[in-house]
């Protein structure tokens, strides 16, 4: 890989994993499913003039939309209430694990030993991740956080069978394209979640302060529009295996974000925990080499 190319692709977990540090401050005070709407408002506007209409899955895209992006970021980021970022972060990786049972269950593909060890070491960091003792008590954001990653590996699922992109890999239709009109949909149907959920978004705007707003444009512009565009740029150069592995780093940035910027304890059940979780996932995603390929 080349050296401009690696940095892209290690910025791209950077500027994801960061995201939670930026939206747990503002998440604290402003209803989330909103801060959500006015993200996907955001990565829509900048990004839908640059791509065509999928004419063809528009339904589908929708549907996708709603339990990939609407369901998902508005139970994750209701989670992100009670829970520290870095925490959050390491609780979200447990998605790939969803994506490998439902895949299993819907779409009949079989799961290898390789996988079914990963994903056993994956919910065992889980488990001691949610035994730390601060977080007594926050069963409904881990709850919470764990339906969101149902969620994401579910609507991973729909855009599969859309013919589109199983994973990071943008098949038929460009990544770009995908996230554009998924965010498209996603918009309004959060806003109207939110007014069904968290009542009159006016007085929350009204009173939004430079911290809203700049969390806004760092999720909507950096997190989405930006960070997949990047995450797209390598993906169009390198194989999965080779850029996979970078978004390992995500947690990692939430949690050293949420330690430097927000002052959350590192404790050493939370460390060991994700350290564990991305052990498991890393059975998961990363390519292994085959000795039968290399034999001259």
């Amino acid at each position: 890989m080349k050296p401009l190319d690696m940095l892209i692709a290690m910025a791209v977990p950077i500027a994801w994993g960061m995201g939670l540090v930026v939206a747990k401050p503002v998440v604290d005070g402003f209803p989330p499913l909103l801060l959500m709407a006015l993200r996907f408002a955001t990565a829509a506007l900048v990004l839908a003039w640059f791509v065509p209409i999928p004419r063809a899955h528009l339904k589908g895209l929708f549907w996708a939309a709603l339990v990939g992006l609407a369901f998902q970021y508005g139970f994750t980021f209701y989670g992100l209430r009670y829970l520290d970022a870095g925490t959050t972060a390491l609780l979200v990786q447990v998605e790939v694990v969803f994506l490998v049972l439902i895949a299993a269950a819907l779409l009949r593909e079989p799961i290898s030993l390789r996988q079914g060890i990963g994903m056993a070491i994956a919910f065992a960091g889980i488990v001691l991740i949610t035994g730390e003792p601060r977080l007594d008590g926050q069963e409904l954001g881990i709850s919470f956080v764990m339906i969101g990653a149902a969620a994401w590996a579910m609507g991973q699922i729909m855009i599969r069978r859309l013919g589109q992109m199983p994973g990071p890999l943008p098949g038929r239709m460009p990544g770009l394209t995908t996230i554009a009109w998924v965010a498209l949909f996603a918009a309004p149907q959060l806003l109207v979640i939110s007014l069904v959920v968290e009542g009159d978004p006016r007085p929350a705007l009204a009173s939004a302060d430079w911290q809203v707003w700049s969390a806004v444009l760092y999720l909507g512009l950096v997190m989405t529009a930006i960070g997949y565009g990047c995450w797209y740029h390598v993906l169009g150069r390198y194989r999965a295996g080779q850029a996979g592995p970078f978004l390992l780093l995500t947690p990692v940035a939430s949690v050293l974000g949420g330690w430097l910027f927000l002052g959350e304890p590192l404790t050493w059940q939370i460390l060991v925990g994700g350290a564990v979780v991305l052990a498991g996932v890393a059975l998961l995603v990363l390519e292994w080499p085959n000795p039968k390929r290399q034999r001259v």
